[in-house]
């Protein structure tokens, strides 16, 4: 799974142009860059480097070089490393050269969208590190930024994980309040097949749930805040009919031990919710 770098290409459904100008808009209001407007003389030049000082895994260089462009066409972009790369501490990710008030009032929209999703991807690869050879796959969730998921999820994807539902639309999953109010685990399961859902994840959190879950149709376990040796007697009941999906209180000194019992994916809601930005910056350079 870390052998070649993943797919870099963002989604389909993602538009650069529209995150890009709602993201400028928000920086400049109606008035714009004061400050560059002010100090920076009209036909001034500013070549920099975009370069990291931690070691991180790189993702958002498509969406920074859009910042850039957009305020000025011309800019001259060099792109040394790509998404999804594990770079060291010192790596220079960019050089580029362009107006000068353009890069700087460019600057921080195209470095906060870096930092964040090269944050999210960092700490993804180091759930990923953590349960190799365990033939658990990582899986990251919903709990994502309003407005940022399709981000956030193509972050997770750069450091090595597998994105679980993308939203409410693209599976079923049945959780103890839809079955509170349903009137059973089976009533629940029952709904969505005849509502002709393909794909319905039921979530269980005792062993006696599973096979009720199943014989109504179930065609995944989340087996809720298991322990381990929960998790091995859960993983052999399914007896491989149906992935199953360890979920819950998981973290980086938990997860190895949950990989292990045997589960087909572990999905961590911290890679979206927790990741700490990465501290990338953009400096100015005389060559």
């Amino acid at each position: 799974m870390n052998a070649a770098l993943p797919d870099v290409g963002l989604p389909a459904q993602f538009v650069v142009d529209a995150f890009v100008a709602s993201t400028l808009a928000e920086d400049l209001g109606t008035i714009g860059d004061i400050t560059s407007n002010a100090v920076i003389p009209a036909d001034a030049r500013f070549t920099g480097v975009m370069d990291s000082r931690d070691p991180i895994v790189v993702a958002g260089l498509d969406l920074a070089e859009a910042f850039f462009r957009t305020l000025d066409p011309d800019v001259r972009i060099e792109r040394l490393v790509q998404d999804g790369q594990q770079v060291a501490a010192g790596t220079i990710l960019m050089r580029l050269e362009g107006a000068g008030r353009a890069m700087l009032t460019a600057e921080r929209s195209a470095l906060n969208t870096v930092q964040h999703l090269s944050g999210i991807a960092t700490m993804t690869r180091s759930y990923v590190d953590a349960i190799a050879g365990t033939g658990a796959i990582l899986l990251d969730t919903r709990k994502t930024i309003p407005g940022l998921r399709v981000l956030e999820k193509y972050a997770t994807r750069m450091g090595g994980a597998q994105n679980h539902r993308m939203g409410l639309w693209d599976a079923a999953m049945i959780k103890d309040n839809h079955v509170a109010v349903a009137g059973g685990v089976v009533e629940a399961v029952r709904r969505a097949r005849d509502a002709g859902i393909a794909h319905i994840i039921v979530e269980v959190d005792r062993i006696d749930q599973i096979a009720p879950a199943l014989t109504a149709g179930a065609t995944h376990l989340l087996l809720d805040n298991m322990p381990p040796a929960m998790l091995r007697e859960a993983v052999a009941l399914v007896g491989g009919r149906v992935p199953t999906e360890a979920s819950g209180g998981v973290n980086l000194e938990t997860i190895r031990a949950i990989a292990e019992t045997g589960v087909t994916y572990v999905s961590v809601g911290r890679l979206t919710q927790s990741a700490p930005a990465a501290d990338i910056g953009l400096d100015f350079t005389t060559a």
